[in-house]
């Protein structure tokens, strides 16, 4: 979906590929354990836990890590690392990933298909709810489908 200055697109690729010039986002619970699915590769690579509980952020917020010239984002979904999202958190942490954006001039940022992995919510409605908070912004949103060699 795209408007003169939104662009949401999907490709096939891994998402830690994505180039430099893209921040970078994920769904995690407000305990930052990140022990499973995508979220343990963003442990792995960018660490921090400790920096991240510090942000004290709730379920509904967004925390984030800088990373050279990029922002690496935290959408907190949910409290516990073993419960499921709901969209009304997914398009609160949405809008306050796109607050942070704006303040930042963020302009591109690459995502996995957030929210659809082990967390189980539906594509469609999440890309509804991306396209619904970001339509009217100048952003280029880039969606990495992982796919197993």
């Amino acid at each position: 979906m795209s408007s003169e200055k939104y662009k949401l697109s999907e490709i096939e690729g891994d998402l830690f590929n994505a180039p430099k010039s893209h921040s970078l986002a994920h769904c995690v619970a407000a305990d930052f354990g990140m022990g499973a699915g995508i979220a343990t590769k963003f442990k792995q690579v960018y660490g921090q836990v400790d920096e991240l509980r510090a942000q004290k952020i709730g379920t509904g917020g967004v925390a984030v890590l800088k990373d050279d010239q990029r922002f690496i984002y935290y959408l907190v979904t949910k409290d516990e690392s073993w419960q499921k999202p709901t969209y009304d958190n997914l398009r609160s942490s949405l809008k306050a990933m796109q607050q942070h954006m704006f303040s930042n001039s963020v302009q591109k940022l690459a995502i996995p298909r957030i929210g659809c992995g082990i967390d189980g919510l539906e594509w469609d409605k999440v890309c509804a709810e991306i396209n619904d908070v970001f339509y009217n912004d100048d952003v280029d949103i880039v969606v990495y489908n992982f796919v197993p060699k």
